[in-house]
């Protein structure tokens, strides 16, 4: 009987608290439409994510990526599906294809397109546009 509630126990624990893994097509559930922002004077793409993206905000994930130095020096980083000369900032790609780190410590210095996979609670962003649209928070390094 000990044996039994033990091993509930422990399967209950393990999948309670594991991370989702996800690739980038779990993050291409999401559909944009221009809005004009006045502050800026501009049109910027506005994010409606699907069902699937949007059960995994707040949710521990891991994703592999290449990870782009936008400023080190600032640990400014992005995780992106593609390397920096085929990304969202070049044209390549669609915002869906990026995601911002905020990283858990300022320790983890990474260099331009090192591939890395990824581990963070997923914030859906919609309302910043000084931000992307996908977040991980907490962000450290899962495996590289």
């Amino acid at each position: 009987m000990h044996r039994l509630l033990i091993l509930s126990l422990c399967f209950f624990v393990k999948f309670s608290y594991s991370q989702i893994e996800i690739d980038w097509s779990t993050l291409a559930d999401v559909e944009f439409t221009d809005v004009y922002m006045e502050e800026e004077d501009e049109y910027f793409l506005y994010p409606h994510f699907g069902m699937n993206v949007q059960e995994l905000a707040g949710k521990e994930v891991v994703i592999r990526g290449f990870v782009l130095a936008i400023d080190p020096t600032d640990n400014y980083y992005i995780l992106s599906k593609g390397p920096f000369s085929s990304c969202f900032f070049c044209g390549v790609g669609g915002p869906e294809t990026i995601i911002e780190l905020e990283m858990k410590s300022k320790k983890d210095v990474f260099i331009m397109d090192e591939v890395a996979t990824m581990k963070g609670t997923l914030k859906l962003n919609s309302d910043d546009i000084y931000q992307c649209n996908y977040i991980l928070q907490n962000a450290e390094v899962y495996l590289r």
